[in-house]
């Protein structure tokens, strides 16, 4: 029971999930904007605007670096997790995304003829354009300085 005490005691750890799940609010909200339609879905799943893979770990590594100093190790590594994460998120993600937009194409002209083929469809929002990947950097950052500043 202690550890379960000491995990939800991390600010810095609170803090990110915060920006997290405040960037897949966010989306909900810009998904409703765009299609006129609330979508529950939004909430839990990749791709759109903005990244929460990016509020997140910049929340993450702001925390670290407020509390710990910018000079520490520990923001050191928070910081190289970031960027990993994000250049993944705006690239290799966005990649495998645009590929499965490909062959879901592919998959509708090769079988336009025959109905019955029912295979499911590749998930094709996968990634981040690299507008998306820096609004949800902003959004950590933000959120993280809101809750230092505050002693949320």
């Amino acid at each position: 029971m202690q550890v379960v005490n000491e995990i939800l005691g991390n600010r810095i750890l609170i803090v990110a999930l915060i920006a997290c799940l405040s960037a897949q609010v966010i989306k909900l909200v810009v998904d409703v904007i765009q299609h006129q339609k609330l979508n529950i879905r939004a909430l839990v799943t990749t791709g759109g605007m903005p990244s929460s893979h990016s509020a997140l770990v910049s929340a993450l590594a702001t925390g670290i670096g407020m509390t710990t100093g910018w000079s520490s190790p520990e923001f050191a590594i928070a910081t190289i997790f970031a960027i990993i994460v994000m250049y993944d998120a705006a690239g290799v993600r966005q990649a495998a995304g645009k590929q499965a937009r490909i062959l879901n194409q592919i998959i509708d002209e090769l079988f336009q003829e025959n109905p019955e083929f029912n295979e499911d469809r590749l998930k094709e929002l996968l990634g981040h354009t690299p507008f998306q990947v820096i609004m949800g950097l902003l959004l950590g950052v933000f959120i993280a300085w809101l809750a230092c500043r505050y002693a949320l």
